[in-house]
């Protein structure tokens, strides 16, 4: 038994939930790792959040970001026991009900479940938001260069530091002049594999939230980017723009002005991912991720098309390589050898 194992223990024996059933849950690609806990004294079944603080953990963004969200009526789960200190949190098991899974065994249940996320963020984003850091241009622009430092990185031998620095001038002018200051809160990661159907619940309360704790104050369309700009499954055309013109149709946003954005942050997250997906193997070990990258490669190619991506679409694609099977098995040999930039 590992030393964090005897914490659990210790945290465990003095919740309801002493000497209850456990067992792993999937993780995320974070550094947190979650347990179900069997039905504890008062019949409710559990999950641990191990946030351990030691690997750079914190669970008080999760901790803010939940009261917020359960204030307002979305499906947030309830905490019921946290630890801070430790990075331990006893919340409510909202089940295994995920997108990803209910749309994968019924394709027709995707045009409703996307529509009800859609009206969640639509209540999200016009409900004020609390104190959040911003998700601005200089900071979006830091995060569409990941895919120079780590993803054309690992593709070659090293950052071509001119393409890098050129990119970076031109993205900030592109995402100062088409995105407007952050207004609402984004969660970052909304998409089908963080969501799950609540059909028992009503409205918005449909929609249960998982993955939240990087929230940002941001642009109305990044989080309909994550939802239909997916980098694990992906979606329907005939969703994409439905949900699109929906949001727009109910939102009373610009519809123009709202699709450029949408293409343009669509490009900002998806090269983050690049980046992302790149790292999580090359530094932290975990080569499933690259398998990602050949979507998250054709969701660029897709937004670069856009007349809003002119200005660097060029560039991009002289400066970073197509995945060929090669370069994937490259990203994967470097797994877990790389320490930093």
């Amino acid at each position: 038994m590992t030393t964090r194992d005897s914490k659990i223990d210790r945290f465990l024996h003095e919740t309801n939930w002493q000497g209850a059933t456990r067992a792993p849950l999937a993780g995320d690609a974070s550094m947190r790792k979650y347990l179900r806990i069997g039905a504890g004294t008062d019949g409710r079944i559990a999950v641990l959040m191990d946030a351990d603080p030691t690997l750079g953990n914190d669970v008080r963004p999760f901790l803010r970001i939940t009261d917020y969200l359960r204030s307002i009526d979305l499906s947030a789960p309830e905490i019921y026991v946290a630890d801070e200190d430790s990075g331990f949190l006893l919340i409510e098991d909202l089940g295994d009900t995920l997108y990803a899974r209910v749309v994968e065994a019924d394709h027709t249940l995707e045009h409703p479940l996307y529509e009800a996320a859609v009206d969640a963020l639509l209540h999200l984003h016009r409900t004020p938001p609390p104190p959040l850091d911003p998700y601005d241009t200089a900071f979006m622009t830091r995060m569409a260069a990941l895919s120079f430092e780590w993803y054309q990185r690992g593709a070659h031998t090293a950052i071509d530091t001119r393409a890098k620095a050129h990119f970076e001038t031109a993205f900030f002018t592109l995402l100062d002049t088409y995105i407007d200051p952050p207004s609402v809160l984004i969660q970052r990661d909304y998409h089908a594999e963080n969501l799950l159907w609540l059909p028992e619940r009503s409205g918005v309360a449909r929609v249960g939230l998982l993955d939240y704790q990087d929230a940002l104050l941001g642009h109305p369309a990044y989080d309909l980017v994550s939802l239909l700009k997916d980098a694990r499954r992906d979606v329907s055309v005939e969703s994409e723009e439905a949900m699109i013109a929906y949001y727009i149709a109910r939102s009373g946003m610009d519809k123009a002005a709202f699709r450029s954005a949408y293409h343009l942050l669509g490009l900002q997250r998806n090269l983050r991912i690049l980046g992302v997906f790149a790292r999580l193997s090359m530094h932290f070990g975990k080569p499933s991720y690259v398998d990602l990258i050949p979507r998250v490669w054709g969701l660029i190619q897709r937004d670069l098309e856009h007349p809003v991506n002119a200005p660097v679409a060029d560039m991009l694609r002289q400066s970073l390589p197509a995945p060929t099977p090669e370069i994937l098995q490259r990203l994967k040999d470097k797994c877990a050898i790389v320490p930093t930039l």
